[in-house]
């Protein structure tokens, strides 16, 4: 991989001074410095609240570590694609081993995300194949962590030629959760083919013009379910699950939250949509805003 020419650089200028070297065995604080500057650590929605909360703290030490041992940003990102796949197979083990496995692959996987962006921001390595791989690795987890889900409600006399209700109840899960997720994608890629700049990830670029949406939109945020759908959060919310049915025995609870994922997967679907629509971000700016 390469760094991008630098925004505005003109056919056939003039190549730009070569970058200042880094030092071979960076501090933590030389990586915290260059690998989190305020426009990562102050993104509005690229930022996870787990990365805030404690990963960001701990993401350097492993990054310095990545580094020393030569790890490519995608070979990381490699590595966090795996993570996640294992998380949702997981699931499949029964019982709160499978559960809390899932919830700490959960975990590792965000500090994987983490670490591959900083390594990439450390070698000065950006291409678009690593952005394609960080997406793959996240409609991977979360695919697979419905679907794995519903085989954990299944229970025991689920089979692959009568999987039964409850796997097919993840399996519509896992659909419904990447339309939403892709939702996101559209968007961007919309804009593209329109010839229209990058979004900026600033809280409000997103707020729907329209006043009772956005409303709405206010009222939603204070119970903000549609977050559960992540990898992190799923994990948790399964864990929880695995932990009561410990508590009253059977997959009562477990089936239960599958059934509440579900039906709140088709608002949060409905409603992602309506709020992208209603929103400016598939909309050119004006002369005035252009500058044209």
């Amino acid at each position: 991989m390469s760094e991008p020419p630098p925004a505005g650089a003109a056919p056939g200028a003039p190549p730009p001074e070569p970058a200042t070297p880094r030092p071979a065995h960076p501090t933590i604080a030389q990586l915290r410095e260059v690998t989190q500057p305020p426009a990562v650590r102050g993104r509005a929605n690229s930022e996870h609240w787990v990365a805030d909360l404690y990963l960001r703290d701990l993401s350097p030490f492993l990054t310095r570590v990545l580094l020393r041992l030569g790890l490519s940003a995608n070979a990381v990102t490699w590595i966090m694609i795996a993570t996640g796949a294992a998380a949702g197979l997981a699931l499949l083990v029964p019982g709160l081993p499978g559960a809390g496995l899932a919830l700490l692959l959960g975990q590792l996987q965000m500090l994987w995300d983490c670490c591959d962006g900083e390594v990439a921001r450390w070698r000065r390595t950006f291409s678009p194949a690593g952005t394609f791989l960080d997406k793959v690795g996240h409609y991977t987890a979360e695919s697979l962590i419905p679907i794995c889900l519903g085989w954990r409600a299944a229970g025991p006399d689920a089979s692959w030629s009568d999987p039964g209700p409850w796997a097919y109840a993840g399996a519509a899960l896992a659909v419904l959760v990447v339309l939403n997720k892709a939702l996101n994608d559209m968007v961007h890629v919309s804009r593209a083919f329109a010839g229209l700049p990058r979004l900026a990830d600033v809280p409000g670029v997103g707020a729907p013009t329209v006043g009772w949406l956005a409303r709405l939109r206010r009222l939603v945020r204070l119970v903000p379910f549609n977050r559960v759908y992540h990898s992190v959060e799923l994990t948790i919310v399964v864990f929880l699950a695995a932990v009561g049915d410990v508590l009253v025995g059977g997959l009562d609870v477990t089936r239960g939250l599958l059934v509440a994922l579900l039906v709140l997967a088709v608002p949060t679907l409905v409603g992602h949509l309506v709020a992208i629509l209603s929103s400016t971000k598939l909309r050119a700016p004006a002369p005035h805003e252009s500058g044209a």
